[in-house]
């Protein structure tokens, strides 16, 4: 990491777990506990409402809007909507996670309507998802990426740029663009794509930090380096899987400004 670049996350984990902003999902409900927990073990409160009849009252009460495709059905669209079109009336950023996005024409074109029809402040997803919202050639199987024609700092610029938004394809290293900067971040565990909802989390996290922290490059940043420390040393004391999902969210609970400044490592590529 260039010291010209640096970023104070542990101070923007301190204003976050001192502000424990309400974090409104619509999500999948595959994944939906370990959004609510991930929330709650970074600092913030989740709740996670999908009713028409009231994601506009919970999203009005919210500082952030997560919208996450992994279980889509026509009513959950219409609550996204109208959820997304409430924050956007009240300045509240909303994350995207397109989970699936080119897998099939259902998935993909919802994507491509809410990105439309919403000012979405933060995409987030993987290479193929984004690569697909891009329109860039790129295979999608199911929820994983198969091949891609660029490289993820290409395709990230590509959508920042046709969207306005600020772009995170999370891998194997994490990249975070909008339409004139880039960062690389090399936090993380290969361990994380052993259990469900590394993405969905992802994204609950980084919806944490872009509710206290205006600038949506910024807020990915300390989101990503904050997940990706913990990722790294709950795999140093896990077996396995199961015991590495319940200590990634000790680890994040108990994440200090002394782990993050010996952990962390991003930089600014572009």
């Amino acid at each position: 990491m260039n010291p010209q670049q640096h970023i104070n996350i542990p101070k923007i984990l301190q204003t976050l777990r001192e502000t424990r902003p309400i974090i409104h999902h619509i999500t999948n409900y595959v994944t939906v506990n370990d959004c609510a927990n991930v929330t709650l073990a970074i600092g913030a409160a989740p709740v996670m409402a999908h009713a028409k009849e009231e994601v506009s009252e919970m999203t009005s009460i919210s500082s952030a809007l997560v919208l996450n495709i992994g279980t889509l059905d026509p009513a959950q669209i219409e609550s996204m909507l109208i959820a997304g079109k409430t924050a956007n009336e009240k300045n509240i950023p909303i994350i995207l996670d397109p989970c699936g996005a080119g897998a099939t024409t259902f998935r993909t074109e919802t994507a491509k309507k809410l990105i439309e029809q919403l000012n979405i402040t933060i995409i987030r997803g993987n290479a193929g998802e984004i690569a697909t919202l891009a329109e860039l050639e790129a295979e999608v199987h199911g929820v994983e990426t198969g091949k891609i024609q660029n490289t993820p700092e290409q395709i990230a610029q590509t959508l920042a740029e046709k969207t306005g938004s600020t772009i995170i394809i999370t891998g194997k290293e994490d990249i975070i663009a909008d339409k004139t900067t880039t960062y690389k971040l090399r936090n993380g565990s290969p361990m994380t794509g052993k259990i469900t909802g590394g993405g969905c989390m992802t994204a609950s996290i980084t919806a944490s930090f872009a509710s206290i922290e205006k600038d949506p490059v910024i807020a990915g940043i300390a989101a990503l380096t904050c997940f990706g420390i913990a990722q790294q040393l709950a795999e140093k004391i896990s077996r396995g899987p199961m015991e590495y999902h319940i200590n990634l969210f000790d680890e994040l609970y108990n994440l200090t400004p002394e782990k993050i400044k010996d952990h962390q490592n991003y930089e600014k590529i572009r």
